[in-house]
Formats: structure tokens, C-alpha cells, sequence
């Protein structure tokens, strides 16, 4: 049988994406090299010929995981439709009650991240660009005249804050919070955030 070649972006993308998905699995701590290395049937040294250390192949899987959440959220914020459209749609797949994956993922990066500062800087990295897009689409929400916030940028934080602590809640503590419950929070959150009665989200 014929072995396939792949090039280096391709090599690369193959093992953040084992990366990612081990990360997940076994948690930034545990994980080995030669976990990757073993999911996708290669050496260990073809791993380390691409990233040298673990430290930088869990930095590179990290930011790799974020381009990709930023890249979805930039589709979401980015429809031909109003802004509050957009903002709520965006909210509700960012929440641990929608779509989005991955959740474990980033709470064990943001556990690691106070000891390792290439991922520190990977998430700082991600927070901020989520941040200025949702502040930016509230900002033409406030701009077209669709609803009211004297502070996008504020607004935007909490809307975060809120979301990522239910994360926590609902990835680490199972049944602390109904899922159904946590809906209702953040649809609260949003509606008074734009100075809307929740009756008027789309």
C-alpha cells in the first residue's frame, strides 16, 4: 500500500488537530507527545521535528483551537442580517448551552495558562479579538438604532464573563446548573445589557 506524503501545513495541521483532541481527553498536564503521536500512527521524533518541545506543539493546538472559534464567530457576526441577529446568534453559540465545543478544552488552557505564558498569551490572544467583535457589532446595533448601551465595550465583558463562568459550571460541575437554566440567565443578561424586554429577542 501506497503511503501518502503529506506536506508541512498539512503534517502541522494534522497534529494540532490530535493535539486538541487529546488535550481534551487527558488535559494539558497528562498529555504526551507520544499520546499525539500515537493517534495519528507517526514517531514521536516526527512530532518533535515539527514543534521541538510539548510546551509549543500545546501553544501552537491552542491557537489553532482559537483561529478556528474566532473564524466561526466571524461567519456568525458577519450574516446580512440586523445586529441583534447577529449578537444573539453569536451568544447563544458561544454559550456552554448551545453549540459550541470545546469547553473543556479552554478551561483546562486557562488553568495551564497561569504557568505557561505562550499559553497565557494565546488566550489573552482570543479573549480580546471575542471582545472587540462583540463590542463592535453591539456598537452598530446602538448605531442603526436597534436597541440602547451607553458602553459596548463593558457590555461585551460581562456578556463574557457570564458565559464563561456557566462553563465552568456546566463543563466541571455536572448538574449544578440546569442547562435550560442557564438559557434563561443569558437571555436575561443580553436583553437587559440592551436595555430590550426579553420578549423582543428574535
Amino acid at each position: 500500500m501506497t503511503r501518502v506524503r503529506l506536506s508541512v501545513a498539512e503534517r502541522r495541521g494534522d497534529l494540532l488537530r490530535a493535539a486538541v483532541e487529546q488535550i481534551e481527553a487527558r488535559g494539558v498536564t497528562a498529555v504526551r507527545i507520544a499520546d499525539i503521536a500515537s493517534a495519528l500512527g507517526v514517531s514521536n521524533a516526527l512530532v518533535l521535528y515539527h514543534f521541538s518541545t510539548k510546551e509549543k506543539l500545546v501553544a501552537a493546538a491552542f491557537r489553532h483551537a482559537a483561529e478556528g472559534d474566532l473564524a466561526h464567530l466571524g461567519k456568525l457576526l458577519g450574516r446580512r442580517t440586523s445586529a441583534l441577529r447577529r449578537l444573539r446568534s453569536a451568544v447563544r453559540w458561544y454559550a456552554p448551552t448551545g453549540q459550541a465545543k470545546g469547553w473543556r478544552l479552554w478551561i483546562e488552557g486557562w488553568a495551564a495558562a497561569l504557568r505557561e505564558p505562550a499559553l497565557r498569551e494565546v488566550a489573552q490572544d482570543l479573549d480580546r479579538q471575542w471582545k472587540a467583535a462583540i463590542a463592535e457589532v453591539i456598537a452598530e446595533g446602538v448605531a442603526a438604532g436597534e436597541f440602547h448601551c451607553p458602553d459596548p465595550h463593558g457590555t461585551a465583558l460581562r456578556l463574557t464573563a457570564l458565559l464563561d463562568g456557566l462553563a465552568v459550571q456546566l463543563t466541571s460541575y455536572e448538574g449544578a446548573v440546569p442547562r435550560a437554566r442557564a438559557q434563561e440567565w443569558v437571555e436575561d443578561a443580553l436583553s437587559r445589557e440592551l436595555g430590550l424586554d426579553s420578549a423582543a429577542l428574535p
